[in-house]
């Protein structure tokens, strides 16, 4: 049993945590040169002999082979130009093909037409197999699928696939921003980590202490190869691909992303949500979530460097909220009324934790380590480097704490008082 399933098996079950941690995950296959398996694989997993292969033609041509390995499964493509971007038309496009229909689905790529195939499989109860392409993201064995509908992106429950595969040799060739965007979003698991304990002690919100060292460790794993990550070399590929596993894994677990996203996740969020008004195509999603990762690494640091904190009841400006989010207000409304996810948090239990959050800020990697780490794998780290406007990232730092119904240290800066203001 290789030590990804081996990990599954561990973990499933109940935990001390009061979850009964489960996947549908049944066969994860990371090896060098196994493209021409992949029917082998399917068939011993006990997938249909109908297959919607769902690719685009980059990542179809990245995985030469794959059609030949499938030549015992009647095949039928779906295969998009260069898909950039989750909408919910392609996921109302997949389920269209699928609906009805005794047939499993293959995604060949990353990030989004993986994103399309959890959803889609997950609403007409369909196998799943993700054949990955590059290191990009930590969405191959994620619960939920982020997907903009009508110019609000939300993640929406999703499933986990049944099968996983990934070819060193594939995944080592993948083209440089891939891999360093997938690097960036994996350095994001610590703010996501740190936002999720916090929330815990604060408001006693679920938190697996097992599934959290899991993710901590896979980051830590990866931090520390960061001056391997852009060369083609296929063991360091795979090492990159399992610690990309092991966090959407971790997700899987608690049925929700908090063990790989926090408020950095929803600054990118926002900043694609605002450039798609614009009609302005985002940037890979692990660059927009690398540059606020470090944002939010400094932010973090900040706010701890006070030792003591004043709190208040929320005074929320909700008129303003709305006004800023215009098209997507309605979404936004519903999240923050009739009450917010900080009714519920007394001041003075703000305050009397104060030093308990602090202590978990302190765990964290300094951001200059990050920062050096993220520069070594090829990422980009400034506002410039993502040709993002000063005022576009402030106001998204500003107002995305409201777009999601989740505690971050960043949402709980409405009640909070500093003597050094984190956002100085």
């Amino acid at each position: 049993m290789n030590q990804i399933l081996q990990i599954i098996k561990d973990f499933e079950g109940p935990c001390y945590c009061g979850h009964t941690h489960q996947t549908t995950i049944k066969d994860v296959v990371i090896d060098y040169n196994i493209v021409s398996k992949a029917g082998e694989i399917l068939s011993r997993n006990g997938f249909c002999k109908n297959l919607l292969l769902v690719a685009d033609k980059n990542t179809l041509r990245a995985a030469d082979g794959i059609l030949d390995a499938l030549k015992d499964f009647t095949v039928k493509q779906k295969i998009y130009d260069n898909l950039r971007l989750a909408t919910m038309t392609e996921v109302e496009e997949i389920e269209d093909l699928i609906k009805g229909k005794e047939i499993a689905v293959i995604s060949v790529g990353t990030g989004s037409l993986n994103d399309i195939c959890r959803l889609a499989c997950a609403r007409q109860s369909k196998p799943l197999c993700i054949f990955a392409t590059a290191p990009s993201m930590d969405g191959f064995a994620s619960y939920s699928a982020p997907i903009v509908k009508d110019g609000f992106k939300k993640s929406y429950p999703a499933k986990s696939p049944e099968v996983i595969i990934g070819d060193t040799k594939i995944l080592a060739a993948a083209p440089g921003n891939l891999k360093a965007a997938g690097f960036g979003d994996m350095m994001a698991k610590y703010v996501g980590l740190a936002d999720w304990k916090i929330s815990s002690i604060v408001s006693g919100e679920d938190y697996c202490e097992m599934v959290a060292a899991l993710t901590r460790t896979a980051a830590d794993n990866l931090l520390d190869m960061a001056d391997r990550v852009q060369k083609n070399d296929p063991d360091v590929a795979g090492e990159i691909f399992s610690s990309l596993l092991l966090t959407g894994i971790g997700m899987s677990f608690m049925q929700n992303s908090r063990p790989a996203s926090g408020s950095e996740h929803v600054i990118a969020h926002l900043i694609e949500c605002l450039e798609l008004r614009k009609n302005k195509l985002p940037n890979l999603h692990g660059e927009d979530v690398g540059v606020a990762t470090l944002y939010m690494l400094n932010y973090l640091q900040k706010a701890a460097q006070n030792r003591v904190i004043s709190a208040h009841k929320e005074q929320l400006d909700l008129d303003d909220i709305l006004r800023f989010y215009g098209n997507m207000a309605a979404q936004v409304k519903e999240y923050n009324t009739p009450t917010t996810i900080l009714d519920g948090i007394a001041p003075q239990t703000l305050e009397e934790k104060w030093q308990d959050i602090r202590d978990v800020i302190l765990e964290l990697p300094k951001p200059e380590k990050v920062l050096a780490a993220m520069r070594a794998a090829g990422c980009k780290t400034t506002l410039e480097d993502i040709k993002k406007p000063k005022k576009l990232f402030s106001d998204a730092v500003r107002y995305s704490p409201y777009m999601r119904r989740r505690l971050t240290l960043l949402r709980l800066s409405d009640m909070i008082e500093y003597k050094d203001s984190p956002l100085k």
